[in-house]
């Protein structure tokens, strides 16, 4: 049984699709790229049960409606290459939720959260399709080996593809999330953080993330689809 604490929500009152994504992800215990979908908005502070067999896991509410389900998965398309240091400050500034944003209380993105409290990977334009920020991995989120756990980690894989077809322009759920951390982050280093839009197909966003140290070596990475909501 696990529950998704209020902290770790996207929209206000549903689970934050990266963080909900890596946990599904975390219990297949797969090596190489897992593939997460979303099948109904993940509920918070409410208990939910597992369901195993040799191909994928479910997590499922306590009614037995599928929240979400983790399989191994495959990539489509190279990672986003490498933004530098001047480039994620560059993008910092130029965080278009700073000025409008959807959901100002998430997990990943959100500006009202606290350092400790949120991620706060605030992802702008540098490029025409391409989003980078700085992320300071708070020590808040260290497990006790000092790194960043696969939830968090997947967390901060999951908005800069979303700010990357601009969030305040078109709010947007999490409905599929394929990643693979190749080395977890560690707690109190800071990581660049990119996000790319490759292409839409009518409500439905396809984009590509990726975490790397400032001196370019690619810790992790993950391609999402996104779909567009009426708020």
């Amino acid at each position: 049984m696990v529950t998704i604490a209020q902290q770790f929500n996207g929209p206000p009152t549903t689970g934050n699709g990266g963080y909900v994504s890596g946990l599904v992800a975390a219990a297949l215990d797969h090596e190489g790229p897992v593939a997460a979908m979303l099948r109904t908005p993940p509920p918070l502070d409410t208990p939910l049960t597992w369901e195993h067999d040799d191909e994928e896991v479910r997590l499922l509410t306590h009614g037995g409606a599928v929240v979400g389900i983790a399989k191994p998965g495959s990539f489509e398309r190279e990672a986003p290459a490498f933004v530098d240091a001047e480039g994620v400050e560059a993008g910092l500034k130029a965080y278009p939720g700073f000025h409008q944003h959807p959901f100002d209380l998430c997990f990943t993105c959100g500006t009202q959260r606290e350092p400790g409290d949120g991620l706060r990977i605030f992802s702008g334009p540098v490029e025409e399709r391409t989003t980078a920020a700085p992320w300071d991995a708070h020590e808040a989120f260290a497990e006790e080996d000092g790194r960043i756990g696969a939830p968090v980690t997947w967390a901060a894989l999951d908005c800069p593809g979303g700010w990357a077809a601009d969030f305040s322009e078109q709010p947007m759920l999490l409905g599929t999330m394929t990643a693979e951390v190749y080395q977890a982050p560690e707690a109190g280093r800071r990581y660049h953080a990119v996000g790319q839009l490759d292409r839409q197909d009518r409500r439905k966003f396809f984009t590509a993330t990726a975490l790397y140290t400032p001196e370019g070596e690619l810790i992790g990475r993950a391609e999402q689809i996104w779909i567009q909501i009426d708020l």
